[in-house]
């Protein structure tokens, strides 16, 4: 019998700090390769340029980063023209630190902006209007004010005085999507760094996952040893337990984890922007027949999607190996979308490839080398209550899938057995 292949060595995932003795995230690298995958895109398109309001759009093209607070405050943006250097409006005091401490871009680019943090100013005190002025006068000076704009997200009063000020207005965030599809060497090890800190998580929730802890209990122990080990933002933690796992609420409670529960989690975080979605299941002390044959179930549907990914794989390829929506208890694919279910991971949790029956089956695309996605499967146990729901992290290779989450998935762990 001749003897097997080796099996791939982990993706790498070294430390926290930048060393001389390891060839560890170039971030010089990585700035240029996202701007210049940004660039390609705008070129590409009919745009005279990018207005980008989307948090992630604005940290791959400008390489800055503030606090999640402001996140979804619709004030921060970003221009990007033809031929131009990103331009950059940031919350008050933060686009004079981007000056001091972001040498790739140039100072004159970065501004204090403030459009109305979503309606709280309203849009009658003219922060928009001078704004789009702004805007369209640097759109004149760069030869492209003719061109349509392109925009990924907008509040309804921004959009409408770029209308009144005679900016076509066009949508952009697919075009951004696209250009955050492949990822480089260096968001991959960012991407497997995130999973490596979720891989320990796991472990300290498995030594403490025992009758009498709460679902809450478990996301604050989550939260904090994902912040001590390096997190920039921890986005989500699902914890659901016993009756509360079918349906999949997607929440967590303060329900507490009681004997013979089985009990799943989602760990979203991420690591220097780049994200994780890391589901376990584990049974509390016990297992029934009824949770094994779920657990097996949810199993061999995530190896057959798992056995699928490489190169020139079509996502309907891929959605078709799992149940359709009728099979495991749902009316319809929009009823079950997200249980049998794939997604892209990067700067932003849902990226592309999406991959369902939903979406897939209609408008598939081809895996290509350097997509990053997770694999999820989710199945009803026959007790009624119970279920079980398996994540997997996969990066495509030209030799086909490595996986990034480690921690042991491929047989029901009973945690703290009696």
């Amino acid at each position: 019998m001749a003897p097997s292949a080796p099996a791939a060595a982990p993706m790498a995932a070294p430390g926290h700090m930048g060393v001389d003795y390891e060839q560890r995230v170039d971030f010089d690298r990585l700035r240029k390769y996202r701007l210049s995958r940004a660039k390609a895109s705008l070129e590409a398109s009919e745009c005279g340029a990018f207005l980008l309001f989307d948090f992630y759009n604005i940290r791959y093209t400008t390489q800055t980063w503030i606090g999640g607070a402001l996140g979804d405050k619709m004030t921060r943006y970003a221009l990007l023209t033809r031929g131009g250097e990103p331009m950059l409006w940031d919350f008050g005091s933060a686009a004079r630190h981007h000056r001091l401490y972001s040498p790739w871009l140039d100072p004159t680019n970065c501004h204090a902006g403030m459009l109305g943090l979503r309606g709280a100013i309203a849009p009658t005190a003219g922060l928009m209007e001078q704004a789009v002025r702004q805007i369209k006068g640097l759109l004149e000076d760069a030869g492209v004010a003719d061109a349509p704009v392109g925009v990924d997200i907008v509040e309804p009063p921004f959009l409408f005085e770029m209308q009144r000020q005679g900016l076509t207005v066009v949508d952009a965030q697919q075009l951004m999507l696209d250009a955050r599809q492949i990822k480089s060497q260096d968001e991959i090890m960012l991407l497997t760094q995130a999973a490596a800190m979720v891989d320990g998580v796991y472990q300290d929730i498995v030594e403490v996952l025992k009758p009498g802890i709460r679902e809450n209990e478990i996301v604050a122990l989550a939260n904090k040893r994902l912040y001590e080990m390096g997190s920039d933002q921890v986005e989500a933690i699902n914890a659901v337990s016993g009756e509360r796992c079918n349906p999949h609420p997607h929440n967590f409670s303060d329900r507490l984890i009681r004997p013979g529960d089985q009990a799943f989690f989602d760990i979203i975080h991420s690591f220097n922007g780049y994200r994780t979605c890391y589901y376990r299941t584990f049974s509390v002390g016990s297992a029934t027949p009824s949770q094994r044959d779920a657990y097996t179930k949810a199993r061999e549907w995530m190896d057959a999607s798992i056995n699928m990914i490489k190169p020139g794989v079509g996502t309907d390829e891929v959605a078709a190996v799992w149940p359709k929506a009728e099979e495991f208890g749902f009316e319809n694919e929009m009823a079950a979308f997200g249980l049998q279910f794939g997604h892209g991971l990067g700067l932003g949790l849902h990226e592309r490839p999406i991959i369902s029956r939903l979406n897939s089956m209609k408008e598939p695309i081809e895996l290509q080398p350097g997509m990053v996605f997770a694999l999820e499967t989710y199945c009803p146990a026959s007790d009624g209550f119970s279920a079980a729901r398996i994540e997997e992290e996969v990066v495509v290779t030209p030799e086909g899938p490595r996986i990034l989450t480690l921690f042991p998935a491929q047989d029901l762990v009973v945690t703290n057995p009696y």
